[in-house]
């Protein structure tokens, strides 16, 4: 029963904290879509911080994977983490980004075509097509539609087009969706070496990459500039007669490092406690519930095109996955159980 209620909260604070991550990304990006890298920052350092206390207790538990063989799997998760979030400075939507980076399944195949020599059955190729033929939909569709979303203090001249900046955003995403998968196959590499240890590798992936950040210093400062500078909101402390009043940014960027970090624990715990088709059903779904939420609440375009593409996507997932064959599947299973179970009382009876 323990076992059931640690997957079950794991699941509740996947949807619970991923989705909300994500509105608070939306937020954010909505006042200031350059915020990026301030966004990541934040998000490293708060992980790191936290990993320092729990998980290395300041650096007196020695690491079961050697350092030497973190540097690659820090740079890949340095480098996917900062195009995805940079990429919304380059007039690119928060639909079209989660579309986007629900093609894993594609980038992932593709990486193990090239790298790994593997060979997929006609579902999985089909599958993949769907998805590939969703996001290419969805992006040629969302390319008819581009504005110059930069903020008003950071606006500048510029001979290039809003559409060329749009192609810029583009293939970051595509960077860090191919760079995601490789690094998805590099951490199978480490975890056969040494065996799976979640929480030390949340920790060093987040807290080696932060000297990176020292190349963005100043686009970092801008954005906090921007942040510090936004309209105040006050909030009550509850239980006292206290009102705290600060920026309406810095709100945003607390709640989105705290449910960020909610997201990828939860994440890892499912993992760690679920069959691997529970994790990508709830994965997906909870993608699913975050694009429309986009949609509905902030009221991003989204046609007919935009769904057909959302279908393709989500459906050739599923598809990848083998859903509906392991459902059913599992309902066989349980069926004959019971009914062994019914044959093993009338014996007994």
């Amino acid at each position: 029963m323990a076992f059931n209620m640690k997957a079950l909260l794991a699941m509740i604070c996947v949807f619970v904290g991923c989705c909300s991550n994500v509105v608070f990304l939306e937020l954010i990006i909505q006042i200031d879509p350059g915020a990026g890298n301030l966004i990541t920052f934040l998000q490293f350092l708060f992980i790191a911080l936290e990993g320092l206390i729990f998980t290395s207790k300041f650096f007196t538990v020695k690491p079961k994977i050697a350092l030497k063989d973190y540097v690659m799997l820090v740079v890949l998760f340095f480098g996917a983490n900062v195009c995805n979030n940079y990429a919304f400075n380059f007039n690119i939507s928060m639909p079209l980004h989660m579309i986007f980076r629900s093609g894993s399944l594609m980038a992932n195949m593709i990486m193990g075509i090239i790298l790994l020599k593997k060979r997929y059955n006609l579902r999985q190729y089909s599958s993949v097509a769907m998805i590939t033929a969703g996001i290419i939909l969805c992006t040629l569709v969302s390319s008819g539609d581009v504005k110059d979303n930069t903020h008003a203090s950071l606006k500048v001249d510029t001979s290039y087009s809003d559409f060329f900046w749009w192609s810029v955003g583009i293939a970051l995403l595509t960077i860090a969706l191919l760079v995601t998968a490789y690094m998805g196959i590099y951490q199978e590499v480490i975890y056969k070496r040494y065996g799976k240890h979640p929480n030390e590798a949340l920790f060093f992936t987040h807290m080696l990459p932060l000297p990176g950040f020292l190349i963005m210093a100043s686009n970092i400062a801008q954005h906090w500039s921007i942040a510090i500078n936004t309209e105040p909101v006050a909030l009550a402390v509850p239980g006292l007669n206290w009102t705290v009043s600060f920026p309406l940014i810095l709100f945003y960027l607390l709640c989105n490092v705290v449910t960020q970090y909610i997201c990828i624990s939860a994440v890892y715990v499912l993992t760690t406690e679920c069959a691997s088709l529970t994790v990508t059903l709830v994965v997906t779904l909870r993608k699913f519930v975050s694009l429309l939420f986009s949609i509905m609440y902030f009221r991003n375009p989204f046609t007919i095109s935009h769904w057909l593409g959302t279908v393709l996507v989500f459906f050739g997932t599923i598809l990848f996955a083998n859903v509906i064959n392991q459902v059913k599947d599992a309902y066989k299973a349980r069926a004959q159980r019971q009914l062994e179970g019914s044959k093993q009382k009338l014996k007994t009876g």
